[in-house]
């Protein structure tokens, strides 16, 4: 599979710790491209980050960035993508064949255009990123909505990125709601409660594409907890 998107609820400990697993495996079996839902503008912090030797010089890189996540808290800048970003560059350093993208694109805010322009453009980044390395495995992190393989009814988003390619080159899977708690901004930017969607009890990658087939199927972590923003020195 071409493309392997997650869609994530921001601000859990256990979805970008899982995404990294996937990662890890796929790595098993050949060269890996990850997508993660950072602005464009991050790929050369993430370069220069991959690459730096020291764990604490290469968390300095990533807070040094001005702009982004990790200064304007929303869920994306938490302590467990960071976390994440860290094994990732201890996996590349250990000889993983690995890129870590920055795939949100610069999209301009232009009067009746909508968020599905946006869209078009993510999909464009990818498509860029992947004809230009065919042989890596896209292994791409975004929020839920992003990594839908179809419109839903009445969803005023229109076509979300991951819709932008034929189905049969995308598993899409989503993180299923069991509970629990995540760092969100809603009305606020806080702890809030996730609910209970999906069978509490379950766990592991449950193929079952939903009716509307927007997902073929999705990752059961348990319970969720909230990870909060990353701390600045």
């Amino acid at each position: 599979m071409r493309f392997v998107a997650v869609g994530e609820m921001h601000g859990t400990n256990q979805a970008p710790s899982a995404f990294a697993e996937l990662v890890c495996e796929a790595a098993k079996r050949g060269p890996v491209a990850v997508a993660l839902e950072f602005p464009v503008q991050m790929q050369p912090v993430f370069d220069a980050f991959m690459a730096e030797p020291d764990a604490n010089k290469a968390r300095d890189r990533v807070l040094a960035y001005e702009y982004g996540p990790f200064r304007f808290h929303d869920g994306r800048g938490s302590e467990a993508m960071l976390a994440m970003l860290q094994r990732l560059r201890v996996l590349q350093q250990t000889g993983a064949d690995l890129r870590v993208l920055a795939t949100v694109p610069d999209s301009p805010r232009v009067p009746g255009f909508t968020q599905s322009h946006a869209e078009l453009d993510r999909a464009h980044l990818w498509s860029v990123a992947a004809r230009a390395a065919p042989d890596r495995r896209m292994m791409i992190l975004v929020g839920s909505v992003h990594a839908e393989k179809a419109r839903r009814v009445g969803s005023p988003l229109g076509l979300p990125a991951a819709a932008h390619f034929r189905p049969e080159e995308v598993l899409s899977l989503f993180v299923a709601q069991q509970g629990g708690e995540a760092w969100t901004c809603v009305d606020d930017c806080g702890v809030h409660p996730v609910a209970a969607a999906e069978p509490a009890r379950q766990r592991g990658i449950v193929m079952a594409a939903e009716a509307d087939g927007t997902f073929d199927g999705y990752l059961a972590l348990g319970p969720t907890t909230a990870s909060p923003p990353v701390s600045r020195p």
